[in-house]
């Protein structure tokens, strides 16, 4: 059998495997939770998951599978915790899901990085973004806040980002569901996916 007749039995044309990122929160930051990105491709490829890359030093994982993702998460975590020692939240969005994710920004979101520092808030089912919102608190003329699909986006006013009121979210319980990204965070790593060429 040819290399693509092969990979066609396998994967189905290429819609067997799919594209994920894995947003890791809590590691490497303050000098915490200390995680050499080498080491975490290692964990990934250990655990059985192909074309490993990682971006950046704060926890994001681009990676392909072909099994189903329904506990991909949890075993995400597991797999973290035995490696590692310390428990990680991990925040899984399929190749899909991440564009819905750019797709769904409200109008002109990013597009005036001096202006604004704009951020993703990924959240962990089965935190809603309805149920983000309410624990949400704006200042006035600094502060914007969406909610979107499985996500809020914040922006805060350059200028004036240290009256922001986004680090008083840092006490809540859905604190605890959430992991935050830039922008530019979110949109390269959309891009790196969308290279990618799977089956």
């Amino acid at each position: 059998m040819s290399d693509a007749l092969n990979c066609v039995a396998r994967y189905g044309a290429g819609v067997g495997r799919r594209r994920y990122a894995a947003l890791l929160r809590g590691i490497n930051v303050g000098g915490r939770n200390a995680v050499a990105m080498a080491d975490l491709r290692e964990a990934f490829e250990a655990g059985g998951y192909q074309a490993v890359s990682t971006y950046i030093q704060s926890g994001n994982v681009l990676f392909e599978s072909d099994a189903p993702s329904a506990s991909f998460e949890d075993n995400l975590e597991a797999m973290l915790e035995r490696r590692f020692g310390v428990p990680l939240v991990v925040v899984l969005r399929s190749h899909r899901q991440l564009r819905n994710v750019a797709d769904s920004a409200p109008d002109g979101f990013g597009e005036e990085p001096d202006t604004y520092h704009s951020d993703v808030m990924f959240l962990k089912a089965p935190l809603s973004s309805a149920q983000a919102m309410r624990v949400i608190e704006l200042r006035d003329e600094v502060d914007q806040a969406w909610a979107g699909p499985g996500v809020l986006y914040f922006a805060r006013l350059s200028e004036r980002r240290a009256q922001s009121q986004l680090s008083r979210i840092v006490g809540t319980p859905e604190y605890q569901r959430m992991t935050i990204r830039s922008w530019t965070t979110t949109t390269r790593l959309l891009g790196l996916l969308d290279e990618r060429r799977v089956g």
